[in-house]
Order: structure tokens, then sequence, then C-alpha cells
């Protein structure tokens, strides 16, 4: 019997990222595995020559999207293996009518986002790296130790916004510090917050209110882009905290910089609307923020997990056994 083909998309470089040499060998087991040997990822011109006898596409965050003239070259193609989280810049449902399979490695990336949230919060409340910054440059031991009286997690209250995967792990690590948490997420049942011992809100301009800290965890919709608008901002309360690891189109961009160039909110973020950040942008100098370069999830054990977790769909899917993490085109309409 014939081996299936693995077909691998990421560069040689993002591959050794990802796939550690047990994953790799794994994956060796299972298949004919094409790698791709060069040091950038395939365009869309060596995509569709590669893709003839695919069985198995293993994807990355760089893979150009799966057009319709790309697809009718797969005429073999049965999965969609995608080594990293979003698969919505990639495909779309008419991949899926044509009977193949999807899956995601997506959740590797929980713990690193939610750690990240975590560290976003405690620098804020308490902005050691200012202080590491200020002694480095010569201020006085006296101007540091005042500048250093910040606040404590455990006596606030946090308003999460979206309990999806990396919500609710954000909660999790909330209430280990017995934090006051608040959720505002429209599918989250009574009985689930209970559960998780938070307060559910049904209302966001509510459930903003007297939070010291909000962090957003909400995928991009229709009706979720600048959910966090001029409204919802002059809902918060003086000096609170704003954290985004998800998506910068959850908040309107002028509405924030003005509260922000007031005085009036902080603002912690790693994703922005133009990535890379370019070197003029103002958010580089905007003041009251802490800036990241979209890193949240980037943490070696993240990227090794991305990896296991590809090779163990394909193993299964291969066995015929169904897939852990498959995307849907319910879940693809509700994807970042």
């Amino acid at each position: 019997m014939n081996k299936p083909i693995i077909v691998v998309v990421p560069s040689k470089p993002l591959y050794k990222k990802l796939f550690s040499e047990e994953a790799d060998a794994n994956l060796s087991r299972l298949g004919v595995v094409v790698r791709n040997d060069g040091a950038a990822d395939w365009n869309a011109d060596e995509l569709r020559r590669r893709i003839n006898d695919a069985t198995v596409l293993v994807t990355g965050w760089r893979t150009p999207r799966l057009t319709d003239d790309i697809l009718e070259q797969a005429t073999q193609l049965k999965l969609v293996a995608h080594s990293a989280g979003s698969v919505k810049f990639m495909l779309d449902e008419r991949l899926m009518k044509r009977n193949i399979a999807v899956s995601t490695a997506g959740s590797a990336m929980i713990d690193s986002v939610a750690e990240t949230t975590m560290l976003l919060c405690m620098l804020m409340l308490r902005p050691l790296h200012r202080l590491d910054a200020g002694l480095r440059a010569g201020a006085s031991w006296a101007e540091m130790k005042l500048a250093g009286v910040g606040d404590e997690l455990g006596a606030q209250t946090v308003g999460v916004v979206g309990a999806g995967q990396i919500g609710k792990r954000v909660i999790r690590m909330l209430r280990a510090w017995d934090v006051n948490v608040r959720v505002f997420d429209p599918f989250m049942t009574p009985e689930v917050a209970a559960a998780m011992e938070v307060t559910a809100y049904a209302s966001l301009n509510e459930m903003l209110r007297g939070c010291g800290i909000v962090t957003l965890h909400a995928p991009v919709l229709p009706e979720t882009q600048h959910l966090i608008g001029r409204e919802q901002l002059e809902n918060m309360r003086e000096g609170a905290i704003l954290i985004n690891t998800a998506r910068s189109l959850l908040i309107d961009p002028p509405a924030l910089i003005e509260q922000l160039r007031a005085g009036r909110l902080r603002y912690a973020t790693d994703v922005y609307d133009n990535e890379p950040l370019p070197a003029d942008d103002p958010w580089r100098t905007m003041p009251n923020t802490f800036i990241l370069p979209h890193i949240a999830s980037s943490t070696r054990q993240c990227f090794y997990r991305q990896g296991d977790i590809t090779v163990s769909e394909v193993g299964r899917f291969l066995r015929g056994e169904p897939l852990r993490y498959p995307v849907t085109p319910q879940s693809l309409k509700i994807m970042a």
C-alpha cells in the first residue's frame, strides 16, 4: 500500500522552530514527507506545483491563501494541518466543501498568551521596567524608590472580555490571586460563571465600570470590531488599565488615543492594525502605554507544542480517528 504524501509548506528555519527532532521523526513514520528545504515559505506558484500528490498539507502562518486554482491541483488532498492558530487568512468554507478536513494548533498558544496577559497586568500595576531603565540611565535612588510604589494584582477588579480558551485560562490564573473577576461574554452561562467563581455581565458598559484592569480575549467579528469604542472607554474608571493580547480591531484607535493622551487610561498591547509596526508609527511614542511586537505566544514550549499537535492531528486523521482540534464552518466564522 502506498504511503500518504505529506507536504510541508513552512520554510526549513520555521519548521525546525516548531517541530522537534522527535516530532519530525514521528511525522516521517506517518508517510512520505516532502519538506520545504528553503529559507522562505513557498509562494502561491511554488505551492501550486508541489500540492498535486499531497494527501496532507502542513501549513504555517506565512502559507499563501489556498485559492480555488491551487486547490484544483490538489486532487488527492484530504487534510490541511495548520501548525499555527487562525486559518482564516488562508482558507474559507469553499475548501471544506471539497471534503478537505482542517485542523489547527491554536490550542498550543493558550498558556503562553495567558501568561503574557498576566505579566502585562503586573507590569502595568508595578512598572518595574521603568525603574530598571531609570537606574541604568542614572536616575537617583530616592527618585526610583518613590516611583516604585505600585498596586497588587489581588486587590484589583478585573474585567475579562471574551471567555474562549485563552479568556478562561486567564480567569483561572486571576482566581489563583483571589482577584474579583467580571466577565462579558454572550455565550457564558450562569452555571459556567458560578463554577469559575466569576460574575458574568450581559452589558459590556456595566461590566467595565469599576474595573481597575480590563483584558481583551474576544475574536474579531463584524459585531466585535471596535467593540471598545468611545462610550466603553469613557465608562472605564480613571487610571484603569486596558490589556490587549487579542486583536487590535477590537478597539477604536482614535477613541483610545484620545484617552491615553489625556492621561485618563493606561494601555498595554501586543497587537496593532499595521504589523510590522512602522518605525514612525505613533504607537512607538504614545504616552501611558507598554508595547510588544506581537510575541504573546512566543515561547519555546509553545512552538514545540504547535509541532506536536500538528503531528498528532496528522496521525489521528490517517488512522481514521476524529481530529482533536478540527476547524469547522461554525468555528471558522468566529475565528480571529
